[in-house]
């Protein structure tokens, strides 16, 4: 298995056709097929399906794929290092971030990024803090955004801002058959038919800590690992979730779903920059924190993202 091979396949499975990626790698298809069919040989394992319209990954495929790209980055990390090329002119930088938190970010850190190194590609993942968090050890992400990271010695954490949970449910005319106080507060969460993600996630664990430090016994009606599923099944009326104010902006803005202040205490969030803590770190790094909190700092400062600074 060579890595040239391994950057074919890669092109394959974006394009989703044998024909498409050969034009676009200046290669003959039959040699690209050989090198597919090769790989798979190698593997003993199917690695596409075919179609009439190209082919799709099967599951062995998505794995190698993902292994692949894990490969090619740090193959090219490497190659910087040694070089100790540490601001480059051309390159690329991968950046990742959960849902609710990139869609506000994302657009004018994407946007000062490319003013800022015109000539570097800035990759962009969405995730979950424990995916984010693999893939910075993995080095697949050069920075991340994470929720309340684990606080290893392999992790430099600067935490930015704390954000407040709340108690999210349907609409008020969907929801008319409960009565609803203002507030809520962490002892009453145990009379509520929740949704929530499994204990992987950090939304999660939070949440179990609140509850058992009061001594409330939660009652989870569906673990849902997504957002949007969760929101979407609030929405419908079949529960009730904790989540941020901005993980649910659009909703609320539309009157779909109902946002409830948790109160005496509160329960808050903290998002924090995450890198590796390596001998050497990036020049390119280093600066991308520094302009992650700057525009994490300005989205607050103009009431765009719901949260209060920390650094």
């Amino acid at each position: 298995m060579e890595l040239r091979e391994l950057r074919n396949f890669m092109q394959v499975a974006r394009t989703g056709s044998v024909s498409r990626a050969a034009k676009e790698l200046r290669l003959a298809q039959p040699a690209l097929s050989r090198q597919i069919s090769k790989l798979e040989h190698e593997l003993g394992v199917s690695l596409f399906t075919r179609h009439g319209r190209g082919v799709r990954l099967t599951m062995p495929g998505a794995v190698l794929l993902e292994r692949a790209e894990a490969i090619t980055q740090l193959v090219h990390n490497t190659g910087q290092e040694i070089r100790q090329d540490r601001l480059p002119a051309r390159g690329r930088f991968t950046f990742g971030a959960p849902p609710a938190a990139g869609r506000l970010l994302i657009p004018p850190f994407a946007a000062r990024f490319a003013q800022t190194w015109p000539q570097t590609t800035l990759h962009m993942r969405e995730g979950v803090t424990s995916s984010l968090l693999e893939w910075l050890t993995d080095k697949r992400l050069d920075l991340a955004l994470l929720h309340n990271p684990p606080h290893l010695e392999s992790l430099n954490i600067s935490p930015i801002l704390s954000e407040r949970m709340f108690v999210i449910g349907p609409s008020a005319a969907r929801d008319k058959s409960r009565k609803h106080p203002k507030t809520y507060r962490i002892r009453d969460f145990g009379d509520l038919p929740l949704i929530l993600p499994n204990m992987a996630h950090t939304n999660r664990r939070l949440v179990e800590h609140a509850a058992h430090e009061h001594g409330v016994r939660l009652r989870i009606k569906i673990e849902a690992d997504s957002v949007a599923f969760a929101k979407a099944m609030v929405e419908s009326g079949l529960g009730y979730t904790i989540l941020t104010y901005a993980a649910v902006q659009d909703e609320l803005a539309r009157k779909t779903l109902t946002a409830y202040p948790i109160v005496n205490p509160t329960l808050s969030t903290r998002v924090s920059i995450v890198t590796l803590r390596e001998k050497q770190t990036a020049k390119l790094t280093e600066e991308s924190s520094a302009l992650l909190h700057d525009v994490c700092r300005a989205l607050v400062r103009q009431k765009i993202w719901a949260g209060a600074v920390l650094l």
